[in-house]
């Protein structure tokens, strides 16, 4: 599995500090704290008919993330929107889009890490590309990493932040193991997520997702629990150990830029039968109806 470039998104404008700009000119300066630190938060939203899903639940996320690193000057939630609204009228998108949105601490007057450094910012960024979900939607594969999930006592997974070196070295294992994405444990062995999902399981009949002591807070993931509540559907949020996965009648993934995604094996162990199975296509069609009614309205 590996993204192609899409012909739509050659000239698009993003929103950088304030400024549209041109893909293809300098836009980031060398001293913002992304560069010099991963010193961001981000949220990845999509684009439903005009409509961005959960965006309340997203900004609230960023705003705590921005929060907890102690930034200032956070942009108000209206503005975020607005600063959305018109990079996506400017590139003519209403549909089938997805979001990077990117708050860093902003600009340092030279390098380092103290934030005392910064004199400017923070700097908001919205990126909007052409972009369906990412995932093979008939299955794909995963494969267990050797890194680790931190857990709050290294690096709080409630902070959505930039820096994504520990989710990136898991996926070259993946790509290493010829898989379409790692599989990663936490601290004590039980599985966290996968290197860019949340992960659910079927077992015994029961719906199961590990807690979030080692993963963010998926926002797709909440909308899934939501939707097996209102279902009444079973479930359980606990400890899940990499052996349940692989004993597990049905296994998928959730996350905003995929959406749910079924996993036909994991550490070349075939999940149930080997084919998309019938809880994951449930829950699924459940959440293709909340995506195509609801979402704040952001392109007319």
């Amino acid at each position: 599995m590996l993204q192609t470039f899409d012909e739509r998104n050659r000239d698009l404008l993003i929103h950088v500090g304030g400024v549209l700009r041109h893909r293809d000119e300098p836009h980031v300066s060398a001293f913002d704290s992304v560069v010099q630190g991963g010193d961001a938060v981000w949220e990845g939203l999509r684009v439903y008919d005009g409509r961005i899903f959960r965006l309340t639940e997203h900004q609230a996320r960023m705003r705590r993330s921005a929060r907890a690193l102690a930034f200032a000057d956070v942009p108000t939630d209206e503005a975020i929107t607005a600063a959305i609204a018109s990079t996506l009228a400017a590139n003519r998108m209403r549909d089938g889009v997805h979001i990077r949105l990117t708050l860093t601490r902003g600009v340092k007057i030279t390098s380092g890490m103290d934030p005392r450094l910064n004199t400017a910012g923070p700097t908001l960024i919205v990126l909007a590309e052409h972009k369906r979900p990412v995932y093979d939607t008939g299955g794909i594969s995963l494969a267990t990493a050797s890194i680790r999930r931190p857990g709050p006592d290294v690096l709080d997974p409630k902070i959505h932040h930039n820096n994504l070196i520990n989710s990136i070295l898991a996926k070259i294992e993946a790509n290493a193991a010829g898989a379409d994405d790692a599989l990663l444990l936490d601290g004590r062995g039980f599985v966290a997520e996968t290197n860019a999902t949340n992960v659910f399981a079927v077992l015994d009949g029961v719906v199961i997702t590990p807690t979030t002591r080692a993963c963010p807070e998926g926002i797709t993931r909440a909308v899934v629990l939501e939707l097996l509540r209102r279902a009444e559907i079973t479930h359980e949020v606990r400890d899940v150990s990499p052996a349940e996965l692989h004993q597990a009648a049905e296994v998928f993934v959730t996350g905003t830029m995929g959406e749910l995604v079924p996993v036909l094996t994991i550490d070349g162990r075939v999940i149930g039968d080997g084919r998309p199975g019938e809880m994951t296509a449930r829950v699924t069609a459940l959440f293709r109806e909340l995506t195509a009614t609801e979402g704040v309205r952001v392109v007319s």
